[in-house]
């Protein structure tokens, strides 16, 4: 049952049917574009934080109506969604 659901951080899971796409927030922080995007949807509240006071934000989840932010890096988050469901 736990292979129907990607661990994003802090205990908090979201179904991996959900999961539009995996990001690292390091590299799409290169982009103005991206840039510009994070910031509309910071202030829409589309954003939803998963991160420990103190660590880095590592990586972003876009689902179809939110965006997680995780301290979890994208290639072992992509690596736990390429398990067998």
């Amino acid at each position: 049952m736990d292979k129907l659901f990607l661990h994003i951080g802090r205990g908090n899971m979201i179904k991996k049917t959900d999961v539009v796409f995996i990001g690292d927030i390091e590299s799409s922080q290169d982009s103005d574009i991206t840039k510009e995007f994070f910031e509309i949807i910071r202030e829409e509240g589309f954003i939803i934080n998963y991160f420990e006071e103190g660590k880095e934000i590592r990586s972003f989840i876009l689902t179809g109506e939110k965006i997680y932010l995780s301290i979890i890096s994208s290639k072992t988050l992509k690596k736990r969604m390429s398990e067998i469901i």
